[in-house]
């Protein structure tokens, strides 16, 4: 039986109870029939502690007989007929000897308990002047679930039913608290990796099942006293307390990555993602919530930098980087707005004429205080913040524009993105800027490496197929370094094949090398594909690719990457490669 849980003085707050005990104490008719229709259970007791009245929702509330509960029984009794029980329980003994105590200090007690089959009672035992007392029993386990509910939808994430930030921010602090001396807390940031391009390619639903499923996972890889939770979008943190050592933390994050990593049937469709982990361990990298949420913070974006799918632990030096970025990160947003983007463009050559075939365009950040910035630097950040369409769209115009005045023989190539196939617009963007520059589609080629085609395949050649039609060329490059190069060019009939640079570097010292250059020659052959060298470097390997039958050559034997106006002057006064070198 539960102990009272809050006492009030007669007079207190619960007043209809008292005027319905009033009525009752003049034996009303009028008011025991309000008292029967009442949604609560009504009870009455006379100064001796016996029952004068109670209305028919009383019984129903414990599952009384109502011709059990009739004038003249005890309060002790009305216990052993709730309990079912011969005798009184200690416990019930107990509360009945508060309860009269109460009701002779002229006292409000109130009791909420719970039922043995889990309903929750809330009981309002209010003094009467003859000496007795009248109680209210309401059945409030709806209005209890429901504040759970509220509560619970208030501390978890909707959508995983995870802990959510607020929620966890306690749980960290719990664990600060009582971690034992001498051991550690690892709070980890997880990060799914390209899970933007999830939610774009197969849409919102699968991302959320995604999400749901790695939350699933997660809860598989915690121990009793671990605590996962979802800070929203793709982030998940995780606390691991009363660790012996960091390679505790390392190896359930290596155990977390793996199960992640697992692919996932969602809908009929195959996904698979990887995921970036930063860790923090307390007391090292901070003793309070927020100094560890921060630098696990810093070591993700530390780990996502080194290439992503991976786990890095903090490291002091890191809020300096980090800082780094974020100054990287303000000026890119500003470059695009303040034109600090330029083009450079790289000469091809036509290995049979002799002759500049093509000029590929290369992006270039002309920094005001770090000068000329190269691409390596900045484009991984302008994915990430969500920039490479927009700079994606404008070489696609500048490339077109520029390219406009050089000799009409001499096509220009760019590099186009997976992420820029995504959005469904690069059939406009490459149709307007053909259209208002000017530039003659077959002038204009398309390069595109084989992470293009892993991504919504379908998708993409439907794409590569309607810039084909505008008279655009396309081209396959890096050709080799992927993984099932051959069966794209059996599905979309490209123009050209680039082989990459790490084939070209190792001639002629290296026959694996030159047997594979020597294949994808006369694949290309087969298929009426062009293929160019890239990364020519000396007389040598100019030779061999020759030799070899590429029919095309690019690298800085021939000429580095030079500014647009100096490439307009280069192209109108050297005629051949030949006279070029």
């Amino acid at each position: 039986m539960p102990e009272p849980q809050r006492i009030k003085r007669a007079g207190d707050p619960g007043p209809a109870g008292v005027m319905q005990a009033a009525a009752l104490d003049g034996h009303d008719d009028l008011m025991k029939d309000v008292l029967e229709r009442l949604p609560q259970g009504v009870v009455m007791f006379d100064a001796n502690g016996k029952v004068q009245f109670a209305n028919r929702r009383y019984s129903e509330i414990y599952g009384l007989p109502p011709e059990h509960v009739v004038p003249g029984i005890t309060l002790e009794e009305l216990f052993r007929l709730r309990s079912g029980s011969a005798t009184l329980e200690p416990k019930a003994d107990h509360l009945c000897r508060r309860l009269r105590e109460a009701v002779a200090a002229g006292e409000v007690i109130t009791v909420n308990f719970t039922t043995d089959d889990g309903r929750n009672i809330h009981c309002i035992n209010t003094p009467l002047q003859s000496g007795g007392w009248l109680v209210t029993h309401e059945d409030v386990t709806q209005q209890h679930q429901a504040e759970k509910q509220i509560a619970h939808m208030a501390s978890h994430d909707a959508l995983t039913d995870l802990p959510n930030r607020n929620s966890f921010k306690d749980q960290l602090d719990h664990a600060l608290r009582f971690n034992a001396e001498g051991k550690l807390v690892a709070v980890m940031f997880i990060d799914l990796d390209n899970f933007k391009a999830i939610n774009d390619t197969l849409g919102h639903q699968i991302g959320d099942e995604l999400l749901k499923a790695v939350a699933e996972r997660l809860r598989s890889c915690m121990c009793e006293t671990d605590t996962v939770a979802r800070f929203g979008g793709d982030e998940f943190v995780v606390i691991s307390w009363a660790l012996d050592k960091p390679s505790d933390a390392a190896l359930l994050a290596s155990r977390i990555r793996d199960s992640i990593l697992e692919p996932y049937d969602l809908r009929d469709h195959h996904v698979v993602v990887d995921a970036s982990i930063g860790i923090a361990l307390s007391p090292n990298d901070g003793t309070d919530a927020g100094q560890l949420l921060k630098n696990a913070d810093l070591a993700l974006y530390s780990a996502k930098g080194s290439g992503r799918g991976t786990y890095h632990f903090f490291e002091n030096d890191m809020d300096v980087r980090m800082m780094a970025r974020r100054d990287l990160e303000l000026d890119l947003r500003a470059a695009l707005v303040n034109g600090e983007f330029e083009l450079h463009y790289q000469p091809l050559i036509d290995l049979e004429k002799d002759t500049i075939s093509c000029c590929e365009a290369l992006l270039r950040w002309k920094h005001p205080r770090r000068g000329m910035v190269l691409p390596g630097t900045f484009v991984g950040l302008a994915e990430e913040i969500g920039l490479i369409d927009r700079i994606g769209e404008w070489v696609i115009r500048t490339a077109c524009a520029e390219a406009s005045s050089w000799p009409g023989e001499v096509t220009v190539a760019v590099n186009v993105s997976p992420i820029q196939f995504r959005n469904n617009n690069l059939v406009q963007i490459v149709t307007h800027a053909l259209a208002s520059s000017g530039l003659a589609p077959e002038r204009l080629e398309i390069e595109i490496t084989e992470a293009v085609m892993l991504e919504r395949t379908e998708e993409t050649l439907s794409v590569l197929k309607q810039l084909h039609s505008l008279g655009v060329r396309i081209t396959m490059d890096d050709f080799g370094t992927g993984y099932s190069s051959l069966s794209y060019l059996q599905k979309f009939p490209f123009d050209k094949i680039k082989i990459d640079q790490a084939f070209i570097a190792n001639l002629p010292n290296e026959g694996e090398s030159i047997a594979i250059v020597r294949a994808v020659t006369g694949i290309a052959g087969s298929f009426r594909m062009k293929t160019t060298a890239e990364g020519v470097e000396t007389e040598r390997q100019r030779a061999i690719v020759a030799s070899l039958g590429c029919t095309e050559m690019q690298g800085n034997l021939f000429s580095a990457a030079r500014p647009a106006a100096e490439i307009a002057e280069f192209l109108s006064s050297h005629k051949s490669g030949r006279q070029a070198a």
